[in-house]
This record gives C-alpha cells, sequence and structure tokens, in this order.
C-alpha cells in the first residue's frame, strides 16, 4: 500500500510539474514594435514632395476603422517586408502576442460596430492605398524583466492626416483611465517609424491622410498587465474603443 501511495505521489508531481511548465515556464520571447522601423531622417518633411495631397479630399462613404492585428499572418507579408517576416511576436507563460492582440481587436470591434461604424480587422500585410478614418496598430510588448510594465502609444514620426497626435492623445487618455494601467513613456522607433505608416517606403501602408497611431496594450512578460490584456481584453477593448469613438466625435464623424 505505501508503494502505491509512493508511486501514486510521484506520478502526481511530474504531472503537476508538466502542467505548471505547460503555462507558467513557458520561455518568454521579448519584442515591442516589429524591428527595423524607419528612422525620423527618412521620413519626408513636407507636402511639396506630394503635392496631389493638398487636393485630396476625404472619400465619400461611411465612418471606417482599422485595427490591426499585430504579427497575424507576419509570414505572409510582401516581399518589401520580407525581413520581418519572422518576427511573430512576444509570448510569455503559455500565452502568445498574436491571440492576445486578435482577442483585443475582435472585441474593440464589437463596442464600436454597435456606434454604426466600419471595422476592418487587418492582418500584418496592409492593403496597398488603404484609407480609413482612424487606423489602429494593436501590439503588447515583451521584455526580459517580468517587473517592466504599462502600456504606450504613438503616432507617426510625420502627420500629413494632422490628426495622428489627436488621435494618439484621446486613446491614452481613455485607455489609462479604464484600465488603470500604467504609462510607458519609452517610445521607440521602432513605434514611430512603424512600417504601415511608412508609405514613402513601402506600398503596403496605410494612406498618408489616414490618422494612425499604434498602441502596445501592455507587457505580455509581466503579470499584472496579463490581468488585463489576457484575462479582461474586454476592457482592453472598452479603453482603446473609447478613445477611438472619443476621436471621431471630435472629428464630426460620428452622432454625439
Amino acid at each position: 500500500m505505501k508503494k502505491f501511495l509512493s508511486a501514486f505521489l510521484f506520478f502526481g508531481l511530474i504531472l503537476s510539474f508538466l502542467f505548471l511548465s505547460q503555462h507558467f515556464f513557458q520561455p518568454t520571447k521579448v519584442t515591442g514594435a516589429p524591428p527595423f522601423g524607419e528612422p525620423e531622417t527618412a521620413a519626408p518633411d513636407t507636402l511639396d514632395l506630394y503635392a496631389w495631397m493638398r487636393k485630396w479630399v476625404r472619400p465619400v462613404g461611411p465612418t471606417r476603422v482599422a485595427l490591426q492585428v499585430g504579427h497575424l499572418n507576419s509570414a505572409q507579408l510582401p516581399e518589401e517586408l520580407a525581413r520581418i517576416r519572422g518576427n511573430t511576436g512576444a509570448s510569455a507563460a503559455g500565452f502568445t502576442e498574436v491571440e492576445t492582440n486578435q482577442n483585443i481587436a475582435e472585441e474593440t470591434k464589437i463596442l464600436l460596430e454597435e456606434h454604426g461604424i466600419i471595422v476592418d480587422i487587418l492582418p500584418a500585410t496592409i492593403p496597398e492605398k488603404y484609407y480609413a478614418d482612424a487606423f489602429v496598430a494593436i501590439h503588447a510588448d515583451g521584455s526580459e524583466s517580468t517587473e517592466i510594465n504599462g502600456f504606450k502609444s504613438s503616432a507617426p514620426w510625420r502627420d500629413f492626416s494632422g490628426k495622428s497626435a489627436t488621435l494618439n492623445d484621446s486613446i491614452r487618455m481613455s485607455y489609462a483611465e479604464v484600465t488603470d494601467l500604467e504609462w510607458d513613456e519609452n517610445i521607440s522607433r521602432d513605434m514611430r517609424g512603424y512600417y504601415a505608416f511608412s508609405f514613402w517606403r513601402y506600398t503596403h501602408s496605410v494612406h498618408p491622410m489616414t490618422p494612425s497611431v499604434i498602441l502596445e496594450t501592455g507587457f505580455l512578460t509581466n503579470f499584472n498587465d496579463r490581468q488585463i490584456i489576457v484575462e479582461q481584453p474586454e476592457l482592453a477593448a472598452k479603453g482603446l474603443a473609447l478613445g477611438i469613438i472619443n476621436f471621431l466625435q471630435s472629428e464630426s464623424l460620428l452622432q454625439k
């Protein structure tokens, strides 16, 4: 009987270890925005290089918002972005960035559609000449230190729409208020020079008149941040959606 109990306890310990290793001891993959962001010096300084923009007017049609799921189908990125095909995002504690980003995007879409907004959920590859009234690239951060936490967001180096900074401020304010996550001030070149913003270099980027923001929703490698972005994606989505809605209302693109 004692041998049986010892064997039972031994196998129980093995099973417990395997369970914990699957959910808590998965290797951590560190990332942020995809690498190779364009430097500020590469971004054009003036509309004079693109005279057609001065005559541009918003296309007639309903209000449209794009939510990009960061790293989704990155292996299918076009040749011009081949160097970031292998950048599949962060992972920690058995969770991946792509699934985290997608859950938040889907929840945000539901909230925006309640206001009559058309919502496109986009993968890593942006359609050529894609225009929307607001574009948000949704990402989750990662760090070698599990202590680092917080969210951050950024507009492009150059904002020819003249509205990206307003969109960014609106999202930052509402996201902080709803999620109670701390602000991380470490905005990187990879965020400001994000490939989806870089219309002057890539054909698979958003239209230069699209107000655009990249949002790092929190650190997947931090336990407290995961309680929001993984365990309560609807809360992260509420913060993001409210910021977008407030921005669209300020642009008279939604009824109050």
